[in-house]
């Protein structure tokens, strides 16, 4: 069977509890919204008694406070607290009636005991607020009084904050394809989940993409302080190393210090990202980050109708004349390639997920006379190297019956000029003859999972504006739990009848190249000007910008189109984003130009992470746990009915029943006695619900993570001039594109 596209192919490119015991326990139902600035609620004691030492340890509110003055780095910070579901306080600095920051604002008393309402402080820089400030007084006072950290997420280097003004030995300018490198005090720190390299982004070389200050600790720091660096960078035109990140206390206080701009999608600060947030949370808070990439590789068993470089289409698709003859054969992997698949997966310790059609293996034996199918033997025989996903029968198009007589094709419509739709039966027997196929060929499949072809079925812009209405119901009988859709149309999950969907990346490696030369000259087609030979689409296009000249067929693949694949591919892997990728059987035939990508995106992160932080790869269904979890969990936040607190090395939290915890802890804490989750990144992280019958849920934290306090009055701690305003380049307030393909960063 040749899998034909009647939508333009556009799936196959980018559009773009234990309760706390003990006399002062206090369970408050605290605003934790994430990004919502919630006013400071009013605690309500439960019992009193006779103190020990031990109880006058302050309560410190899982919450952190951001400070917002719009900029990119702390829209940077934000994105990263909102992807791992961390909570936390915006206050707005360029709103006038925005809520002021005092001593009322950050702390309170329950039941006698201190409470710091907020774990952890992002500033812009490290004084946003203006001279002689009362509000960057009391956030100097609080940090000390209660050992809260604070964060300066794009700062001038100067001595007030420990380091020389870049005049004097350092250097002041863009960083665009620059290295930096984690030192050997934050490896052993906070970054220690990085192996060392951290390189600046350089997509256009006509654009300034970053901009930072490369500067040398002070010699001499004032009586008391010191200055750490983290990350550092060669000094352009000297010989020694400055510091980009580093932690500079003083006071009584601790300040991370951060010298150059980044937005959220740039490599360099999803990079430190993880960092940032584990100092300034000293490794406890709620949320979890982690690095993940799954591959699905649909139309397993079809054939795939192959690009026509002379015709510039493809034939057999209904926008391109005519059908594949033997000069152009459609493209089907072979058994030698099935067992390439294997190898490769077990030696990148990358299971990949084959979405499979199974009358594609009937109609090779019809075409051969009944001969066995040679790739379908070898899969089923290394079936359990890879997971198998039901990707229907046929891979017929299963939402509203199409026109197919125009081009672009449109729904068809009956007398009443109504919508004609797929028939619930077709639905239905498309994905049950697929799963009793693979049970006659004795493949195991997990009947929960489904991908329709082209994602048909669900609503598809402009032609098709609703799901067809015969879906739902069908994949509620067929007990289909998880459908895959295209981020590039919906990239968030949803409801389908009983279904949610699981949403792909879409790779631009097409469904229709089998080679390198097939896949750069229908590139040249899609991405160039008329002028210089191509379609001249992305003259017009909103969602793709033109290559400035055609790529070189025998070389393009190789310097220009696999590099880029790889940086957006990547870019998803470091957002803690666990949508899978997709491409098609075809890309692992032939001259199999897919593993081309993949291991350039899995050589890249073994370059830039330690072994402590792998890629995870999960299959279909963990990935819509995955993200069908969070979901509940941010409402949970946004609502305001979490609470989460830290008394000491005791952690407690409250969630709404049915509402798992999402936290990150430092190693060695325990969970009712047991060790508390996983091991990932230096740190330990887990989905958590409380025991039956209790509606909280208690850690405990290992010996030594309990922040330094400080006795509350004496002299309060000093607060540095404002710093001044800071350079932000037009790369950074509106990201560069990684090429045609990419304008929208993700």
């Amino acid at each position: 069977m040749r899998t034909r596209r009647t939508v333009g192919k556009t799936d196959s490119r980018r559009g773009a509890r234990p309760v706390v015991t003990g006399a002062a326990s206090v369970l408050l139902s605290m605003g934790m919204g994430m990004g919502m600035a919630l006013p400071a609620g009013t605690a309500h004691a439960v019992g009193t008694g006779t103190r020990t030492a031990a109880d006058t340890a302050p309560r410190i509110d899982l919450k952190v406070l951001v400070v917002d003055d719009g900029g990119p780095s702390v829209e940077a910070i934000r994105s990263t607290l909102d992807a791992a579901g961390t909570p936390y306080t915006r206050v707005d600095l360029t709103d006038p009636a925005r809520q002021k920051i005092d001593d009322a604002f950050l702390a309170d008393t329950v039941d006698g005991r201190a409470r710091a309402k907020y774990q952890g402080i992002v500033l812009p820089d490290d004084n946003p607020f203006g001279g002689s400030s009362a509000e960057m007084a009391a956030l100097a006072g609080y940090e000390k009084r209660f050992g809260i950290r604070q964060v300066d997420a794009y700062t001038y280097a100067r001595p007030a904050v420990g380091l020389n003004v870049p005049a004097d030995s350092g250097y002041a300018g863009t960083l665009d394809g620059k290295t930096a490198q984690v030192t050997p005090a934050g490896a052993t720190g906070s970054f220690g989940y990085l192996r060392k390299n951290v390189p600046f982004e350089d997509n256009d070389p006509n654009v300034n993409e970053s901009y930072g200050y490369i500067s040398t600790p002070l010699a001499q720091q004032p009586d008391g302080a010191s200055y750490t660096t983290l990350l550092d960078a060669p000094i352009p035109g000297g010989t020694g190393r400055g510091s980009l990140i580093g932690q500079y206390n003083h006071d009584g206080r601790s300040e991370l210090v951060v010298t150059f701009v980044a937005n959220q999608y740039q490599a360099q600060y999803r990079l430190v990202s993880r960092g940032i947030v584990e100092w300034l949370t000293q490794g406890v808070h709620l949320g979890a980050s982690r690095n993940y990439f799954a591959v699905h590789v649909d139309d397993m068993f079809a054939s795939d109708d192959r690009w026509d470089t002379k015709l510039k289409c493809t034939p057999g698709d209904v926008d391109c004349p005519g059908n594949p003859t033997p000069e152009h054969p459609a493209l089907r992997m072979t058994a030698a390639d099935a067992q390439y698949a294997k190898q490769w997966s077990q030696s990148h310790h990358l299971p990949l997920d084959f979405a499979f059609n199974g009358v594609g293996s009937v109609e090779y034996r019809s075409e051969h006379g009944g001969l066995p199918d040679p790739l379908l033997q070898q899969l089923t025989a290394d079936q359990k190297s890879f997971r198998w996903i039901n990707h229907t029968y046929t891979h017929a198009f299963l939402g509203c019956v199409q026109n197919t007589t125009v081009v672009p094709w449109k729904c068809a419509t009956d007398a009443a000029g109504k919508t004609q739709w797929v028939s619930g039966r077709n639905i239905s027997d498309e994905i049950n003859t697929n799963r009793a196929w693979a049970a006659r060929e004795g493949l195991a499949v997990d009947n929960d999972e489904l991908i329709t072809g082209e994602h048909s079925g669900l609503k598809m812009l402009p032609q098709q504006t609703q799901d067809n209405p015969e879906l739902g119901p069908v994949l509620a009988k067929s007990g289909v739990a998880w459908i895959g859709s295209d981020t590039s149309r919906e990239p968030q999950q949803r409801l389908v009848g009983p279904a949610l969907t699981v949403p792909r990346y879409p790779m631009n490696v097409f469904y229709n190249a089998g080679t390198a030369q097939e896949e750069t000259d229908e590139y040249n087609w899609l991405y160039t000007k008329k002028s210089d030979g191509g379609s001249g689409t992305c003259e017009n296009s909103k969602v793709t910008t033109c290559l400035p000249k055609p790529l070189d067929v025998k070389t393009g693949f190789g310097t220009y189109i696999t590099p880029l694949e790889t940086r957006i591919a990547l870019g998803h892997v470091l957002a803690n984003d666990p949508r899978p990728h997709f491409m098609h059987q075809s890309n692992l035939s032939e001259e199999r130009i897919g593993y081309k990508v993949l291991e350039n995106v899995l050589s890249d992160y073994a370059g830039l992470f330690a072994d402590n932080t792998p890629v995870v790869n999960l299959r279909m269904r963990d990935i819509g746990t995955e993200l069908s979890k969070r979901a509940a969990w941010n409402a949970a936040l946004a609502a305001g009915k979490v609470t989460a607190y830290r008394i000491g090395n005791a952690v407690t939290v409250t969630a709404p029943a049915g509402v798992q915890t999402l936290a990150t802890l430092p190693d060695g804490t325990l969970q009712g006695g047991t060790a508390f989750g996983a091991a990932y990144a230096g740190s330990r992280w887990a989905w958590a619900a409380p025991a039956a019958g209790q509606g909280t849920l208690d850690f405990t934290l290992p010996a030594g993570s309990t922040p330094v306090l400080h006795k509350h009055g004496g002299a309060a701690a000093p607060v540095q001039a404002p710093a001044a305003a800071l350079p932000v380049p037009r790369g950074v307030s509106h990201p560069v594109p990684y090429g045609p393909a990419a304008t929208a960063r993700r």
